[in-house]
């Protein structure tokens, strides 16, 4: 939810059912995709922070989006705090 209006997102495919847009779902991600390339937990933290913030602003005026555009966006901003765990965070279904 953002400032009070649920996003819906899209899901992969289209085959799965659409889900609110969850800030701690996002910070989860992001936050682990900084902790995987060794970042310091306090700079994982508020880097997650920031790239949610930034996203939900991104995501003000949009009333769904689709999966793979949320996590592009959240790579591309993720991308001016830490390249490494943007890089991770892009491509981690091809790491994994």
């Amino acid at each position: 939810m953002t400032g009070g209006k649920a996003i819906d997102i899209i899901k992969r495919g289209g085959h799965r059912p659409t889900e609110s847009f969850e800030r701690p779902k996002l910070h989860a991600s992001i936050r682990a995709a900084c902790l995987s390339v060794r970042s310091p937990d306090g700079v994982a933290e508020n880097t997650a922070n920031n790239v949610c913030d930034a996203v939900i602003i991104w995501l003000e005026k949009k009333p769904e989006v689709t999966s793979a555009d949320l996590r592009r966006k959240a790579a591309e901003t993720l991308e001016s705090y830490h390249p490494e765990a943007a890089y991770l965070y892009k491509h981690h279904r091809l790491v994994i």
